[in-house]
């Protein structure tokens, strides 16, 4: 009995040793990047909630970003890349989806405008500059705390030296909530 006990403390502790931790996707020149882990639940106005959760990778040059969605326990679920023009969503499988921008992009796979374009200025703790903002709050520090903009309700806080370490986006449209958070490790 007691070698049981051993052999299930050995396998709970490979476990939890095999969930991965995101990694940054690394390159080369100056970028941005995080890794951390996401949420995201939809919940229709008429049905179930839908969630997703799990890691992500960030890099984002200013030109080119690339965005990799990781399960909880490391493989990869997809890979995002948007350059000017041009947005290709890689799945596990290897298939591949194509648009002229990530936000495009992702309407038409989910049907949900996720705001890739604003992801990428408030994961660093700015507004958009491609839409009008509408409410800002910010802490004694000067850095936003929330603001309202382009629809979505965005909570920015745990900054850290690259800008915030959490961000809580939620959007309701035509009875449809949407929330998506983002922490960074």
């Amino acid at each position: 009995m007691r070698w049981l006990r051993i052999l299930a403390l050995a396998t709970a502790t490979l476990l939890l040793a095999s969930c991965a931790t995101p990694t940054r996707i690394g390159g080369t020149g100056p970028a941005f990047e995080r890794a951390g882990r996401f949420a995201v639940t939809v919940q229709p106005p008429d049905g179930p909630a839908q969630a997703a959760q799990g890691n992500f990778a960030w890099r984002d040059t200013g030109a080119a970003l690339r965005l990799d969605l990781l399960s909880p326990m490391g493989g990869i679920l997809a890979r995002i890349r948007v350059e000017p023009g041009n947005a290709v969503l890689e799945r596990a499988n290897g298939q591949r989806e194509r648009a002229a921008s990530a936000d495009a992009l992702l309407a038409e796979l989910w049907g949900e405008a996720i705001p890739v374009a604003g992801l990428r200025a408030w994961i660093q703790g700015r507004t958009w500059a491609g839409s009008p903002v509408g409410t800002v709050q910010r802490d004694d520090q000067g850095r936003i705390t929330q603001l309202v903009q382009d629809g979505w309700s965005v909570r920015l806080s745990d900054y850290d030296a690259q800008g915030p370490g959490r961000l809580r986006l939620a959007r309701d449209q035509a009875g449809r909530r949407l929330n998506l958070q983002l922490i960074a490790d």
